[in-house]
């Protein structure tokens, strides 16, 4: 019964949510373009899961970033890691290893908000930055 209940409220729900998520992600693609130079979107804008915002930023070493952004309470994955080396999926997409090496995935819910997803391009534009003037 339970997971009938689930179902139900899944499928009442589901599209609006899902509507609404990938309004949020495809508007802080655009500001993250906007405000950071030296980025690219890996995958199609359109063609993507509705939370999934997986971005490389070029001359920035991507576990260094995931650790000042933690330090910040901001969330995110990176795609590589150092004895692991690139993940399978970048190297499907044949990213070249110093875009890989800078990947971060941002996943996005319902329950994020445009004042989120704003501090969330603020702090990536400072910490960028940052890493890119060493």
């Amino acid at each position: 019964a339970g997971m009938g209940k689930a179902v139900e409220l899944g499928m009442k729900h589901g599209k609006e949510e899902a509507a609404y998520v990938k309004k949020l992600r495809n508007d802080t693609i655009k500001k993250l373009f906007r405000e950071i130079p030296y980025l690219r979107l890996n995958g199609d804008f359109h063609h993507r899961l509705p939370g999934n915002i997986n971005i490389s930023f070029q001359f920035v070493e991507a576990q260094s970033l995931l650790v000042l952004l933690d330090m910040q309470g901001i969330c995110a994955s990176a795609c590589t890691s150092g004895d692991k080396g690139i993940s399978h999926v970048l190297q499907a997409i044949h990213l070249r290893e110093d875009l890989a090496r800078g990947t971060l995935r941002f996943t996005l819910g319902a329950d994020n908000t445009p004042e989120e997803m704003e501090e969330l391009v603020k702090q990536l534009k400072l910490l960028v930055n940052d890493l890119r003037s060493f």
